[in-house]
C-alpha cells in the first residue's frame, strides 16, 4: 500500500503563509503524484504484483469555512487532534488515508510520501529524502531501492520524546510540536494512525520534490520517488508483522 499527500494549493490556510514563493504551493500534491505514478508504471509494464495508491486530496485555503487554530477534529478511526497550525495540514488529510489503508486493506507494508516538512531541508538539504520508519527490514527495502534509482533517502530518528511533543491537553494528539525536530513530529504524528504490527515508512520529500531545470528536466517538480516505489515493489520481500525495532 502506498499513500501520499496530496494537498493541491497550500494557501497555509487562517495560519497563512508568507507571499514570497506561495505560487510553488501547487507542490503540495507531489507525495500523492509520486505513488500514482508509481502505481502506473507497475501497471503498464503488468507487473506481477499486488499494489494499491491511495491519493489523500485536499486543498488548504482560508474562508468561512476553514479550520482554525483551537480545533479539534475527529479521523477516521476516532483518534482526536487539536488543530496547532493550519498550515500542518498534510497530516491530516494522510492521517484519514493511512487509517482508511489499516481498517479496510490489510496492507502487508504501508509507505507514505508526503512533502511534509520545511525541517527536513533543513537537516538533509536537496540531496537526500527523509525516512522514517518503525521496522528496519522495510527501511533496509526502501533504502536499497533508492540507491538503485538515485532516489536517495537518509533515514532519521522515530524518538520516544515526539509523542511528549505533541501531546495535548484537549485531544489525544495535536497536528504540530512546539519546535524541535518538526520532520521527527510530524512523522510520529502520521505513524500513529498506523497499527503498530504493520510495517509502515514514511518518506519526507519536501525537500527534493521540485527544484530548477537540468540536464533531464525542465524546473519544477522532480517526479521524486516514482522510480523509487516502482523499484521497491517490484523487489519487495515480505516482512513479518510485529511491532518495529527502529522506534516508536
Amino acid at each position: 500500500m502506498l499513500a501520499g499527500k496530496g494537498i493541491t494549493f497550500d494557501s497555509g490556510g487562517i495560519s497563512i503563509k508568507g507571499s514570497a514563493g506561495m505560487g510553488n504551493m501547487r507542490m503540495d500534491m507531489s507525495g500523492a503524484a509520486s505513488v500514482t505514478g508509481a502505481v502506473l508504471a507497475l501497471a503498464r509494464q503488468g507487473a506481477p504484483v499486488h499494489v494499491v495508491a491511495i491519493a489523500a486530496l485536499a486543498e488548504n485555503m482560508p474562508d468561512g469555512g476553514a479550520s482554525r487554530p483551537g480545533d479539534v477534529l475527529t479521523a477516521m478511526n476516532g483518534k482526536t487532534i487539536e488543530i496547532v497550525s493550519t498550515d500542518a495540514e498534510g497530516r491530516l488529510v494522510l492521517a484519514d488515508a493511512l487509517a482508511y489503508a489499516d481498517a479496510r486493506l490489510n496492507p502487508a507494508a504501508l509507505v507514505d510520501v508526503a512533502t511534509l516538512t520545511g525541517a527536513v531541508g533543513g537537516a538533509l538539504g536537496d540531496d537526500y529524502a527523509g525516512l522514517f520508519s518503525r521496522h528496519d527490514a522495510l527501511a533496509s527495502q526502501l533504502e536499497a531501492a533508492g540507491a538503485a534509482t538515485g532516489e536517495l533517502l537518509w533515514r532519521l530518528p522515530l524518538h520516544a520524546s515526539y509523542a511528549q511533543d505533541t501531546s495535548s491537553t484537549y485531544a489525544d494528539i495535536k497536528n504540530s510540536g512546539e519546535g524541535g525536530a518538526g520532520a521527527g513530529t510530524g512523522a510520529h504524528f502520521i505513524g500513529e494512525f498506523v497499527s503498530r504490527e504493520i510495517p509502515w515508512a514514511h518518506l519526507d520529500i519536501a525537500n527534493v520534490a521540485w527544484n530548477g531545470a537540468n540536464d533531464w528536466k525542465p524546473a519544477g517538480s522532480t517526479g521524486y520517488a516514482v522510480r523509487l516505489l516502482e523499484r521497491f515493489v517490484l523487489n519487495y520481500e515480505a516482512i513479518p508483522r510485529g511491532a518495529g525495532e527502529g522506534g516508536n
